[in-house]
């Protein structure tokens, strides 16, 4: 289905329709559902700005993969039936299936493969992955955070906190200034300030840098840029004009 073309109140009509064809499939098949019908607006961003037959789309554990199933054509009624769909991504279903998955914490991993792959190819394509607070408690997904920050391969990862995380966010102020840090206003105000910096004395430098540091203080994502990552959030998953906006910005950035 070619959704980049909807309007955002046709997207919304489509999230509920995704939702009740979940809501159908589940209750007569099983299969996961909470984990679904959370991901439904993110996964339809994910297809409104990247393109799944080229962009791989990395699914940690691959359980909320339904709403990428029915975007890629694909009916539930058959989910969990003896030669019907899987309940988890698989390419041998689906060539937009990137990876065969159903274990926690191993997407950003794939990824930084995926990353360098294209890399290597010289492709235009960009790894997306959506990854649950849950699975980001393990050392593997870290380990490729630090390799991701430190190659700075382009990559977007979507971080779905379902109020599973160890800590809340900040609030209102940390989703401001999160937002313009972000934005291609401040990557281009930064992008200056460091170069201006090179020729003030080592004072100015000092005292901006610790400004900086002073203001992502207050933001989620101070773990995530010391690991070299750029950071954009916390915003509402549910909220598709929002998500959209966000993973533009985020893809335009041309890093991780």
């Amino acid at each position: 289905m070619d959704i980049k073309s909807l309007s955002n109140n046709e997207l919304i009509a489509l999230a509920a329709n995704i939702r009740e064809q979940i809501l159908q499939a589940v209750s007569k098949n099983g299969g996961h559902l909470s984990s679904n019908l959370g991901a439904v607006e993110l996964i339809i961003a994910m297809h409104a700005v990247f393109d799944s037959s080229k962009d791989p789309f990395i699914f940690d554990v691959s359980h909320q993969c339904y709403a990428h199933k029915i975007l890629t054509g694909r009916s539930l009624n058959t989910l969990r039936q003896f030669k019907g769909i899987s309940g988890y991504t698989n390419p041998h279903e689906s060539e937009r299936d990137y990876f065969v998955a159903g274990h926690s914490s191993t997407s950003i991993s794939l990824a930084v493969g995926a990353a360098k792959a294209v890399m290597l190819k010289g492709d235009e394509r960009i790894p997306v992955v959506l990854i649950g607070d849950g699975a980001m408690s393990a050392g593997e997904a870290y380990e490729a955070l630090n390799e991701l920050g430190d190659r700075k391969y382009p990559c977007v990862i979507i971080l779905n906190d379902n109020e599973m995380s160890i800590a809340k966010p900040v609030g209102a102020l940390s989703k401001y200034i999160s937002h313009a840090m972000a934005g291609p206003w401040y990557q281009s105000f930064k992008a200056r300030i460091n170069e201006l910096l090179k020729y003030a004395p080592d004072s100015a430098a000092y005292m901006a840098k610790r400004l900086e540091e002073g203001i992502r203080l207050i933001t989620p994502g101070m773990l995530f840029e010391e690991l070299g990552l750029e950071y954009i959030g916390p915003i509402n998953g549910h909220n598709i004009s929002e998500i959209i906006s966000t993973l533009r910005t985020a893809k335009a950035m041309k890093k991780p």
